[in-house]
């Protein structure tokens, strides 16, 4: 006796990735919702991390032709600004996955709720 399986009227259908995403957006996307349930919050969470990837290869396109360091309004030599923002972006990417709690390793579960990101790290009461 073959056993019939009935979809539970609560499975919805993982959502299509916005059309505004880029390759690498959608390419988070589809791996993010591929057999996970996300809250409507961790979607639009995971939205932002879709954006950030997209702005993340703009940067390293940009960066790619241009000098890794400018002059400016003063004369001294500095970082160029595309690759310090992008380091920026990197950090925000890694906080907003982490927000999202993403299986890692072969067990394929998302790790317990420990709340919000968390800030960066540092030394504190050193005066």
């Amino acid at each position: 006796m073959a056993l019939e399986v009935v979809p539970d009227e609560f499975d919805e259908p993982a959502p299509e990735a916005p059309a505004e995403l880029g390759v690498s957006g959608r390419r988070l996307w589809d791996a993010a919702l591929d057999g996970q349930q996300f809250d409507v919050h961790e979607e639009l969470l995971l939205m932002e991390a879709c954006r950030t990837v997209d702005l993340l290869d703009r940067l390293a396109a940009e960066a790619s032709t241009g000098p890794l360091t400018v002059v400016n309004q003063k004369g001294d030599r500095i970082a160029n600004p595309v690759v310090v923002e992008a380091r920026q972006q990197k950090l925000v990417l890694a906080r907003l996955l982490a927000s999202l709690r993403m299986p890692s390793g072969e067990s394929g579960e998302r790790p317990q709720r420990r709340g919000a990101a968390r800030g960066s790290y540092g030394v504190r009461g050193a005066v």
